[in-house]
């Protein structure tokens, strides 16, 4: 029987398989299981026009945070989850060189799937609340994926 690695040990190895939050420069930070944080400052390549961050950005942001607190929920129980769908509402623009916090948490955990919530804000603008989003991931045996043995090794 395989022997299952603690949540932050998990999310770290999933952190260095995760291109494209690296390439984004976002960072992640468990609080607990199914409750994130994840960071990242806008840079230049982040912008759609002049000064302004385009959507998609925080979109990935976004599914990120909404996803990361789904999947360290998945995690306590050895599975990796999907996403299903997910809702973003964009309230205000966000700028060049602004630093951004999106705080993830499962509201519902089922037996097939997890539903998060988050909230983008922005704390070099006075904690300006900037997106809010709500996601659905679909949860399954960690065993169906190709790195399994990467994030669960067996002991």
């Amino acid at each position: 029987m395989e022997s299952l690695p603690d949540v932050a040990t998990l999310l770290a190895i999933y952190n260095q398989i995760n291109a494209y939050g690296r390439t984004n420069g976002m960072e992640l930070l468990l609080t607990q299981p199914g409750d994130v944080r994840y960071t990242m400052t806008i840079r230049d390549e982040h912008l759609s026009s002049p000064g302004t961050c385009h959507g998609g950005v925080l979109a990935g942001l976004m599914d990120a945070a909404l996803g990361a607190a789904a999947l360290s929920l998945a995690f306590t129980a050895g599975e990796l989850v999907s996403t299903v769908e997910f809702k973003i509402n964009y309230l205000h623009p966000v700028r060049l060189h602004d630093h951004l916090v999106a705080h993830g948490t499962v509201e519902h955990s089922g037996k097939t799937l997890i539903v998060s919530s988050a909230l983008i804000t922005c704390p070099t603008r006075d904690n300006l609340v900037v997106a809010r989003g709500l996601g659905t991931f679909n949860r399954y045996p960690a065993t169906k994926r190709d790195f399994h043995d990467l994030l669960f090794p067996t002991v």
